[in-house]
C-alpha cells in the first residue's frame, strides 16, 4: 500500500481544476487579452487536463443577456460589448481615412464571394482592380491572401480576415448583413452596388433606389 501512495500523489498533481475554476481562468484570460484568442492558446495557458472548450460554453451561457458577451470570431473567442449597447461606446472623432468606392466594392466582393481571385473581382465589378486598392485592404488587415486556385496559372485568391470579422462583430462570413442591414448601419446609402456584389434576391425598393454615395469608415 505504501508503494502506491507516491503514485496517487503524482497523479493528483496533474488533475484538471474543477470546471468552475477553469471557467474563471478562461474569463480572466479573455478580459486581459484585447485580440480574440484561440482554443489552442487558451489550452496552452491553462493547467494540464483543462477543457477550455467546455469552460467557454459555460461562460458564454453565463454572459447571455449581460452588457458584455462572449463572442466567437472565426476560430477564436473574445469578450465584446453587447451589440445593442454599442452606442454607449461611440466617441465623436474626426474620421481621417475612408475607403474609396472601388475599395468598398472590392471588399464587398471578397467578403461575399471568398475565396475570389483578382480576375473574378474585376469580372464582377466590370472594371480593373488597381494594386493600390488591394494594398490598402491588405494594409488594414481586412483581407489576406487565400489558397491558390487549381486553375491555369494557379491564381492567388483573397479572403476576409479575423480582424474584419471582429471589426464588424461577426462570427464568420456567413453572418454578413444584407442590403437593408448595411443601409441601416450607415455603411451603404441609396445607390445599389453591382448586382453581383451581394448574392441573393433584392427587394423591389432596392432596385428603384436613386443615386447616392457608399461610405465605409475605419474606426
Amino acid at each position: 500500500m505504501n508503494d502506491d501512495a507516491p503514485i496517487e500523489t503524482e497523479e493528483s498533481l496533474f488533475e484538471a481544476p474543477p470546471m468552475g475554476e477553469q471557467e474563471r481562468m478562461v474569463e480572466a484570460i479573455l478580459f486581459a487579452t484585447a485580440e480574440p484568442i484561440s482554443l489552442r492558446e487558451l489550452a496552452s495557458r491553462m493547467p494540464h487536463g483543462s477543457d477550455p472548450a467546455e469552460a467557454l460554453l459555460h461562460l458564454r451561457k453565463r454572459y447571455e443577456g449581460r452588457g458584455v458577451n462572449l463572442c466567437k470570431i472565426g476560430d477564436a473567442w473574445a469578450m465584446r460589448t453587447a451589440s445593442d449597447l454599442g452606442f454607449l461606446m461611440q466617441r465623436e472623432t474626426v474620421e481621417t481615412r475612408k475607403l474609396s468606392r472601388a475599395a468598398i466594392e472590392t471588399l464587398a466582393i471578397i467578403a461575399y464571394h471568398q475565396p475570389v481571385t483578382r480576375a473574378e473581382i474585376e469580372e464582377i465589378r466590370g472594371v480593373s482592380v488597381s494594386r493600390g486598392t488591394v494594398d490598402q485592404l491588405l494594409e488594414m488587415e481586412w483581407i489576406r491572401f487565400g489558397r491558390r486556385k487549381m486553375t491555369p496559372g494557379r491564381p492567388v485568391t483573397f479572403v476576409v480576415t479575423q480582424e474584419f470579422l471582429d471589426h464588424f462583430g461577426l462570427e464568420n462570413a456567413r453572418d454578413l448583413p444584407g442590403l437593408k442591414e448595411l443601409r441601416a448601419a450607415g455603411l451603404l446609402e441609396n445607390r445599389p452596388p453591382p448586382s453581383a456584389l451581394m448574392p441573393g434576391p433584392q427587394d423591389d425598393d432596392d432596385e428603384e433606389s436613386g443615386e447616392g454615395q457608399s461610405e465605409l469608415f475605419e474606426d
